[in-house]
């Protein structure tokens, strides 16, 4: 990878994580709360930048390389999503399954007719 790719992708991920981190710590404890919010809200984001580039065209390598592979990847969680999900009982560990892939899909849903809508 070229130093100025490296440092977009750490750019963005460094702003990924300090965000992830500020909404885990603003949303109440006992479910998970942050990690729903921050998986959802990232799967919009990426929706956004996915269909921005099949419908309007090419973004450019460099908001590529920020946004998706370094602040999306950052921000959003799979090992913390598994791992609160395992510690919590049965149902309400069902719930944040359910809850985060179906908010997940919808918000890539709801990016996709953003975009169509603004086109």
């Amino acid at each position: 990878m070229e130093p100025r790719a490296a440092l977009l992708v750490a750019a963005g991920g460094f702003a990924g994580a300090v965000s992830r981190h500020g909404v885990a710590v603003a949303l109440p404890a006992g479910f998970p709360w942050g990690t729903l919010a921050v998986n959802v809200v990232g799967a919009f984001v990426l929706g956004l930048v996915a269909y921005h580039t099949r419908i309007r065209g090419r973004l450019s390598d460099r908001t590529r390389l920020t946004v998706s592979t370094g602040f999306v990847s950052s921000f959003t969680t799979y090992s913390t999503f598994a791992t609160e999900t395992v510690s919590l009982a049965p149902a309400p560990a069902a719930l944040n399954v359910i809850a985060n892939y179906a908010l997940g899909f919808s918000a890539v849903l709801l990016a996709r007719g953003v975009i169509r809508w603004r086109s």
